[in-house]
């Protein structure tokens, strides 16, 4: 199991990362603003256009330390990598799998349980834990064709019915996802889901979130030796890390929107450290954007107990056991990839 160290988020601009003896060190003008030691450290994310030497980039390849960077937005730019260290063996059943549909089909329909049971929960604690101050018979409803929905996936024949019935789902889900925001109603509205660019502030924190924790599935995915551009559900695409956005499907309702639902509730964040663009794009400053980095390393830190392993880890190595898991699947050591069901 992979130790869970710390990320180091550098969103200052016209910062520059550079490697001395063991040590990443950011520099200001010439000035030395921050040292590290490189064994302490599991992910490097530069905002904006923070330049980096190549002898850091060497460093960080050879120490399976990811190296990633971001626009000032959070829009993902590129990702260091090293010399390819996975099992070959692995890999190879990876990509054999996913050009068969049926077999893609099998793995992607786990996935799809755990995200819409996963979302279905998320009501329904809102509701146990909430009930007093929300429609309850509304998001009951919900939560029943949510339920439904669950029911359909296992009688899926192709990957395209199986995205229809993502699609119904997530609808579903949003539908509800305004009356889950308990505090600053006035200020934190959500009536959809839009993105790229988000249009309020809510879909703008989602969109980052969701940047991150896409981020963390994808390292996670090369640290078992699996390839994260090649998925099951979603299919090839250049420079689309595919099975990383496989594989936080169903981690997306209890890491990233709870999450968001908690900054807002919790009033960690509010509307003045968000500004809208002439062309409708909110976008978050960058004091925000420092809150939302650091709870969400503090988010990482909690525990839970897996309901597979029933064992407890912290919920930032989720993406690790469950790349885990997918990889001992491929492997043939479990009969069915186990998705994360979470209550």
């Amino acid at each position: 199991m992979k130790k869970l160290l710390n990320t180091l988020y550098v969103t200052s601009p016209d910062t520059y990362l550079a490697l001395d003896g063991e040590n990443v060190v950011v520099r200001k003008e010439e000035q030395e603003m921050l040292r590290l030691p490189l064994h302490n450290l599991e992910g490097i994310v530069a905002f904006g256009y923070t330049g980096a030497s190549p002898a850091l980039m060497g460093a960080c390849a050879r120490s399976d330390i990811n190296l990633c960077f971001m626009t000032a937005r959070g829009r993902f730019l590129a990702r260091v990598e090293g010399e390819v260290r996975g099992n070959v063996l692995l890999r190879k059943t990876q990509y054999r799998v996913s050009d068969r549909e049926d077999a893609s089909l099998e793995i992607a329909k786990n996935m799809m349980v755990g995200k819409l049971f996963n979302a279905r929960w998320v009501i329904e604690r809102a509701t146990r834990d909430h009930g007093i101050r929300l429609d309850v018979g509304k998001l009951k409803a919900a939560s029943r064709q949510l339920q439904q929905s669950l029911e359909q996936v296992p009688l899926c024949q192709s990957l395209e019915e199986l995205r229809g019935i993502e699609g119904e789902g997530a609808m579903r889900y949003f539908s509800v996802f305004d009356d889950l925001i308990l505090q600053q109603k006035e200020d934190f509205i959500f009536s959809g889901r839009n993105r790229r660019p988000p249009l309020d502030k809510v879909n703008a924190l989602l969109s980052f979130v969701y940047t991150l924790l896409s981020n963390d599935t994808a390292s996670a995915l090369e640290t078992v030796g699996l390839d994260p551009y090649v998925g099951f559900l979603h299919r090839d695409r250049p420079g689309r890390v595919s099975l990383a956005l496989d594989v936080m499907e169903e981690l997306r309702p209890v890491m990233s929107d709870r999450f968001v639902l908690s900054l807002i509730n919790k009033r960690e964040v509010n509307h003045k450290g968000f500004t809208v663009q002439e062309n409708g794009a909110v976008i978050m400053d960058d004091a925000t954007r420092k809150t939302v980095l650091n709870a969400w390393q503090t988010r990482k830190q909690d525990t839970i107990t897996h309901p597979f392993l029933e064992e407890k880890i912290k919920w930032g190595l989720l993406p690790y056991v469950q790349s885990m898991l997918l990889a001992r699947y491929l492997r043939g050591d479990l009969d069915g990839y186990p998705p994360f069901l979470w209550k």
